[in-house]
C-alpha cells in the first residue's frame, strides 16, 4: 500500500508517549468480560459480543489464510448490516484497511474508486448486486474468487460469505499494528467525478475514538446508527461504540418513525444525526408520543442545524444535545453544548481540546477575530493525506508563520468575540454579485423564517448585469400555500440591498446525499451548463 503521507509535512501533532490502544486487539477483551451482551442488533437480527467476535474473527483469519497482508485494502458495498460490522471488525483485525464505499455512486465512479484503493477483494450486499454487475469487468484487480456476497451468490462463480468462511476458525489472533498504520479509506461524497480516497491511521481514529468516549459514546451506550457506515459522520460514533463494548442498533435505510419505534424498543441513549433527519423525526405526527427518557446525548453533524430545529429538540427530545463540526480529513474540530449555550445556536461551538481555529483572507493572512474569510484548522486528528494524490494533499495545507501544518476547509466562517465560530457558506458556493460577497446561508435563514417554508437553498446563477446573481429554491408545506413570487417579495423586504433575491422557485423537494448536505453542485449545473 502506497503511504502518500512519506516526505510530507507532520500532519499531526506526535506525542512520543502515546499508547496504542488498537481496537482490533481491544475488542477481543469483551469476549472473556461480557460475551453474552448484545453487541449488534440489526431488524430481527441480534448478535452478542460472542457472536460477533467469533464472526470477525474467522473473516479475518480467512482473509489472511487467502493472502492478506498488513496495511492491504478490503473494499466493502453495503447497507449497515451486522455482517458489515463484522467486516469492518475483521479488516482491522486483520492488519487491513477497511475502504467503505457508497452504493450512491454511479458504475463509472464506483468502479474508479475501487480501482484506486488497489484492493483486491470486495465485499458486496444483494442490495447492490446491480452495481457490481455494472463494475464487474471495469475492476483491475478483484477476481471473482475475491468478491464475496455479504447475504447472497454474487455469480454463478461467486462465493455468499457462509460458504466462504466454510471451516475458518474463530480464535483471536489480531493483527500487530502501529499508530501510523493505515486503519480505514474513506471516499470523498459525490454522486460524479472521481472521489478522493482520504485515509485515517490509527493515530487519527485512537484519538478520535477517546474524544468521543468522553460523550458518553462507551461501554453503557446503545447508540442508534442511522447514517451509512461509509461516511465518516457514522464512523464518528459507531467505532467508538464498538470499541469499548456498547450496542449497535442499526437501520439498513433511514425511516423518521421507524427511527422512534427503535429508539424506544431498544431504550437507545445515543444518536449522531444529520439536521435534515432531526427536521424529519420531529414532523412525525406522534412524536411526541414516543418514551425517548432513555437518550443522555444526540449528537448532529454535516451541516449547521437550524436554530429552530435545535429549539425543538431542547424542548420536545430528553436527553443532551451537541452539535460537531469536523472534515472527514480532521484538523477542525468544533463542538456546541446546545443546552449550555442557547445564546449561540448560530455557531457550531468553540474548538475542542487540543484544537486551533484561524481565519484566512484570500492571500492566506490570518484575519482577526470577527471578520469574514476561510476556515483553518489544526487537531490531534488529522488523515495522512488524499491517498494517490500527493498534489491535492499539499493544495490543502497551510503553514502557520509559527510553522505548524493546518487543513484548508473551503468554508467561510467567521469566529465571535467569545470564540465561537460561526459557518457561512463553502467558499466555491459564495455568491459574488456585482462585487459584493453573498453568503447563501443568510438569505437561506431569511426564507426559512417564512411559515409555509419547510426547506431552502440559495445558489447564484448566471447574470449578464452582476456576473451572477442568488436564486432560491423553496419547499413549501401543504398547510400554508404560498407563491414563488409572494416568497421573493416576503424576503427581500427583509434582506439587505446587496443580499436580495433575483428570484425564487419552488421544488417538491431538494437534492441531498445519504448524510442530508443539500447537493448544491446539482441545483447549479442546469443554470451554468
Amino acid at each position: 500500500m502506497v503511504d502518500i503521507r512519506q516526505n510530507m509535512p507532520n500532519l499531526a501533532p506526535v506525542n512520543a508517549d502515546e499508547q496504542l490502544d488498537a481496537i482490533g486487539h481491544h475488542i477481543q477483551e469483551h469476549l472473556s468480560q461480557q460475551p453474552n451482551k448484545t453487541a449488534v442488533i440489526d431488524g430481527d437480527r441480534s448478535l452478542t459480543w460472542a457472536e460477533l467476535l467469533s464472526r470477525a474473527n474467522r473473516i479475518a483469519n480467512r482473509l489472511r489464510e487467502r493472502g492478506l497482508q498488513p496495511g492491504d485494502t478490503v473494499a466493502g458495498l453495503s447497507e449497515n448490516s451486522a455482517d458489515y460490522v463484522a467486516l469492518y471488525l475483521a479488516v482491522l483485525i486483520a492488519g487491513g484497511c477497511m475502504v467503505p464505499l457508497s452504493g450512491m455512486a454511479n458504475g463509472e465512479t464506483l468502479a474508479l474508486m475501487i480501482n484506486d484503493c488497489d484492493t483486491r477483494w470486495l465485499f458486496v450486499s444483494s442490495r447492490n448486486d446491480s452495481l457490481l454487475t455494472e463494475v464487474t469487468g471495469q475492476l483491475d484487480r478483484v477476481t471473482s474468487e475475491h468478491c464475496i456476497g455479504l447475504d447472497y451468490h454474487p455469480d454463478a462463480s461467486g462465493l455468499s460469505l457462509d460458504d466462504w468462511l466454510a471451516g475458518a476458525n474463530d480464535q483471536p489472533a489480531p493483527a500487530d499494528v502501529s499508530l501510523d498504520s493505515p486503519f480505514n479509506l474513506i471516499y470523498s461524497s459525490g454522486t460524479t467525478g472521481t472521489p478522493k480516497g482520504i485515509l485515517h491511521d490509527y493515530r487519527f481514529r485512537s484519538r478520535q475514538i477517546r474524544r468521543m468516549a468522553s460523550y458518553g459514546l462507551d461501554g453503557d451506550a446503545i447508540n442508534l446508527v442511522s447514517t451509512p457506515l461509509y461516511s465518516n459522520t457514522t464512523l464518528v460514533s459507531a467505532l467508538p461504540t464498538l470499541h469499548y463494548g456498547g450496542t449497535l442498533v442499526l437501520m439498513a435505510k433511514f425511516d423518521a418513525r421507524g427511527f422512534l419505534e427503535l429508539a424506544q424498543q431498544h431504550r437507545v441513549s445515543h444518536a449522531m444525526l444529520v439536521p435534515v433527519q432531526y427536521q424529519r423525526i420531529l414532523a412525525v405526527p406522534d412524536f411526541d408520543t414516543f418514551d425517548l427518557s432513555s437518550f443522555r446525548l444526540k449528537l448532529s453533524t454535516s451541516a449547521p442545524l437550524r436554530s429552530d430545529v435545535i429549539a425543538e429538540v431542547v424542548k420536545r427530545w430528553p436527553g443532551g444535545l451537541r452539535e460537531v463540526y469536523g472534515l472527514t480529513e480532521g484538523g477542525i474540530s468544533t463542538s456546541l453544548d446546545c443546552i449550555a449555550f442557547p445564546d449561540k445556536w448560530d455557531s457550531v461551538g468553540q474548538p475542542t481540546e487540543g484544537s486551533v481555529v484561524r481565519i484566512l483572507d484570500d492571500n492566506g493572512q490570518q484575519l482577526p477575530q470577527g471578520e469574514i474569510g476561510e476556515i483553518v484548522g489544526r487537531a490531534g486528528a488529522m488523515m495522512r493525506g488524499y491517498y494517490h494524490r500527493d498534489e491535492q494533499t499539499r493544495e490543502m495545507l497551510w503553514t502557520s508563520p509559527e510553522g505548524e501544518t493546518f487543513f484548508r476547509s473551503g468554508d467561510m466562517g467567521r469566529i465571535d468575540e467569545d470564540g465561537f465560530l460561526h459557518i457561512l457558506d463553502r467558499r466555491k458556493d459564495m455568491i459574488i454579485s456585482g462585487g459584493f460577497n453573498i453568503y447563501a446561508v443568510d438569505l437561506e435563514k431569511v426564507l426559512l423564517e417564512h411559515p409555509a417554508v419547510t426547506d431552502a437553498a440559495v445558489i447564484g446563477i448566471p447574470s449578464d448585469q452582476w456576473g451572477e446573481t442568488p436564486l432560491g429554491l423553496v419547499v413549501c408545506n401543504g398547510s400554508h400555500p404560498a407563491s414563488a413570487e409572494t416568497l421573493l417579495t416576503w424576503a427581500n423586504e427583509r434582506l439587505g440591498k446587496s443580499q436580495r433575491l433575483n428570484a425564487v422557485e419552488l421544488r417538491e423537494e431538494l437534492p441531498r446525499s445519504t448524510i442530508g448536505k443539500v447537493l448544491k453542485r446539482e441545483l447549479k449545473a442546469p443554470y451554468w451548463d
